[in-house]
């Protein structure tokens, strides 16, 4: 089977947690369908690549549709942030109640798992216009196929594209405020008569524009990465458009990043246009402090659906806590008052100091903000014979650094607490815990954080059994 080549139809069994459908060749190798299928559907799909063990292909057309599908109102566009929309909510959970406990399969066969530490999945309390930070692209679409030449587009990457946008009219995730700043920033965009820019020439200005929101507050914050090198560049009509949005009362700051880099990020040296920089958000009675750049969970009552987990789950009080990979410390200064002391330790030098200040705006104490990674403060803490008695462990994607789990099982900490965005390298880094009877997996909680996208977060809790 060879790369371009159309296999159709496809019946499309299952998606598996990466958000890939799974469909079987006729030779029974596995079919792995990027670009959003849904369990159910008959597609026709074309050849990505031919692996040993299975074939790698994105979807072409929807042949039949699943029964899991719903109708969507009209002005419902599904992007490649919200590829699940049209599946039901509650087969959305299960679905993804279903992934969790496949990646934890494993362990159950060797009897690491026991049925009575599986909790129900936790839903979102809000399922649209739940997210708190949105980024849009501006870019173009220009296809002799499709014969289409569209120079200005402001909206969402198409599909596996990274040179042609999708005009955005409704995002579903956006609060009706959001889209209405969106709608408005994008008229005075349009009008401005500046370029958008164009990755294959690296020329044109408009580049990408980050709304971030307090759900508490309402307050919001713009975020412009322009590249302000281009010769086009009016600074003059750019400064219209900024303080045009400036006259809303919701608008409370705005940053501009003069952003000429080549990749497709928001980076760059930043300006504050009007307004302190920050907004800040209120999270389970604690306020935190939001800049252009830091690190926030994007639903913010699922963050506190899933910070109340964590609460809920932690049993001991007193002695020390160690927050890893804890970037701007929301979990440890949420915790603070049941602990003596609190080392929140996190890679990221902004997102370590963001951690101090929220500390400090918060009166916490017992804090201490440590930025290094994290396997080394685990030797260095262990070398001058300390001691830490909770662990909670927030991991990005890839999970621990392999170096890791070793010295955090020479701290005998009486329980540890793993908040993990990836099922899979939850279960890679829970079996070195599990391995020599030292631990044992008390509960597992799927969290869904994230409506309509295939993401999920896990909460497992391990306690200390022998010393």
């Amino acid at each position: 089977m060879s790369s371009n080549q159309i296999i159709s139809p496809v019946h499309v069994e299952k998606l598996v947690f990466s958000g890939k459908g799974l469909a079987r060749a006729e030779d029974g190798r596995a079919i792995m369908i990027s670009g959003g299928v849904i369990p159910g559907q008959t597609v026709s799909v074309r050849v990505l690549k031919t692996r040993k063990g299975h074939i790698e292909a994105q979807v072409l057309e929807v042949l039949e549709h699943s029964p899991l599908e719903q109708p969507l109102p009209a002005h419902f566009q599904v992007y490649g942030g919200c590829k699940w929309l049209p599946i039901r909510y509650e087969d959305q959970l299960r679905i993804k109640d279903e992934q969790v406990k496949e990646c934890f399969s494993g362990l159950a066969s060797r009897g690491l798992v026991s049925p009575e530490v599986w909790h129900p999945i936790v839903a979102s309390p809000e399922i649209y216009g739940y997210r708190n930070k949105l980024e849009f692209s501006f870019g173009k679409y220009i296809s002799a196929k499709e014969e289409i030449h569209d120079d200005f587009r402001f909206g969402f990457h198409k599909q596996g594209e990274f040179d042609r946008i999708i005009d955005c009219d409704f995002c579903v995730l956006a609060s009706d405020s959001v889209n209405e700043i969106f709608l408005e920033v994008n008229k005075h965009a349009r009008a401005s008569g500046i370029p958008t820019y164009d990755p294959k020439t690296a020329k044109g200005t408009w580049r990408h524009l980050v709304v971030r929101e307090s759900k508490s507050t309402g307050k919001k914050m713009l975020v412009y990465s322009l590249n302000t090198k281009d010769p086009n560049f009016d600074r003059a009509i750019f400064d219209t458009v900024w303080q045009a949005l400036a006259l809303r009362d919701d608008i409370v700051t705005q940053v501009l990043f003069h952003n000429s880099g080549l990749a497709d990020i928001v980076t760059g040296e930043a300006e504050i246009l009007h307004g302190s920089g920050i907004i800040q958000e209120n999270l389970l009675g604690r306020t935190f402090e939001i800049r252009p750049k830091s690190f926030f969970q994007t639903n913010t009552v699922g963050a506190e659906v899933l910070y109340s987990t964590v609460l809920n789950l932690v049993k001991s009080s007193g002695g020390t806590l160690l927050d890893l990979y804890a970037g701007t410390g929301t979990i440890g200064i949420l915790l603070a008052s049941h602990f003596d002391q609190v080392y929140s330790v996190e890679i990221v030098a902004d997102s370590s100091a963001d951690a101090s200040v929220n500390a400090w705006l918060n009166k916490v104490s017992n804090f201490e903000a440590v930025q290094v990674p994290v396997e080394k403060f685990l030797k260095d803490f262990i070398d001058r014979g300390n001691q830490a008695d909770t662990l909670i462990i927030d991991p990005p994607r890839d999970g621990m650094h392999p170096s890791a789990p070793p010295n955090i099982l020479a701290f005998w900490a009486r329980e540890i607490i793993y908040v993990s965005c990836n099922p899979s390298t939850l279960v890679r880094d829970l079996d070195v815990f599990l391995a020599d009877g030292k631990y044992r997996l008390t509960d597992v909680v799927p969290v869904d954080m994230f409506p309509h996208t295939h993401h999920i977060e896990t909460v497992a809790r391990l306690e200390l059994v022998t010393k």
